[in-house]
């Protein structure tokens, strides 16, 4: 199982939510890419990157620091926010990106996903509201239930599905593991979860669910809630 910690991006800086809601925004530094150099030290292999604005907008809106995390790290990074076309997709790709997380547009095409999943390293990112799938950077919740989405993807060549449970994001009360396991099962897919990690007990609690290929630390390193190399270690 791997770690992936979390930079979210929104005006440039770092921040966090709680829910995903914007005017919940903390900021906890004005140089994303410190934080990023911060966890490779720490034993990080992966980041996770989502651009905020860029969610909303529907196109990239923080590529300066993106650009710059990968100028000044190691990592490998997965990105999603705002990703709606393959010009999109190359840029990205180009510019070093390893993976690329298409949400909202999973929903709306997901014969575009797919197409996107035969030429690049694809993830599908299912956002849920009570089993629903929300989109447009979780300011509208749709009619379609996540695991049917998550089968839509099941044989189509995607890379990892990131099941992020919106009640949960930013609010140190706990990963949904039993939801996780419900998209990993009906994908078949390498499943991430996100959303709602708190402490040492939630990392342990997903590696020893064995369906979870992984899991995403935002707010709890943040706020020193979780030890980050501890975490490493228990993993390794």
């Amino acid at each position: 199982m791997e770690i992936l910690p979390a930079i979210d991006l929104k005006d440039g800086k770092a921040v966090r939510l709680s829910k995903g809601l914007m005017e919940s925004a903390k900021i906890y530094s004005d140089e994303p890419w410190q934080v990023a150099k911060r966890f490779e030290e720490l034993g990080s292999k992966w980041l996770h990157i989502v651009d905020l604005n860029g969610a909303f907008a529907g196109e990239p809106a923080n590529l300066d620091q993106i650009k710059k995390i990968r100028e000044n790290c190691n990592l490998k990074i997965e990105l999603g926010g705002g990703i709606r076309d393959e010009e999109t997709i190359k840029m990205y790709i180009e510019l070093g990106v390893d993976r690329l997380i298409l949400g909202s547009i999973a929903v709306k095409d997901p014969q575009f996903v797919k197409d996107m999943a035969k030429k690049y390293p694809i993830a599908v990112g299912i956002d849920v509201s009570n089993g629903m799938v929300a989109v447009e950077g979780w300011a509208e919740v749709s009619t379609m239930k996540a695991t049917d989405l998550a089968r839509e993807f099941a044989s189509a060549g995607v890379e990892a599905i990131i099941c992020t449970d919106i009640s949960k994001d930013g609010m140190l009360c706990g990963v949904n593991v039993e939801f996780t396991e419900e998209i990993a099962l009906a994908s078949g897919i390498d499943t991430i979860a996100s959303g709602g990690v708190k402490d040492i007990n939630d990392i342990t609690s997903c590696q020893d669910n064995g369906n979870i290929a992984g899991v995403i630390v935002g707010k709890a390193f943040y706020e020193g809630t979780l030890d980050l190399e501890e975490a490493f270690k228990v993993i390794n």
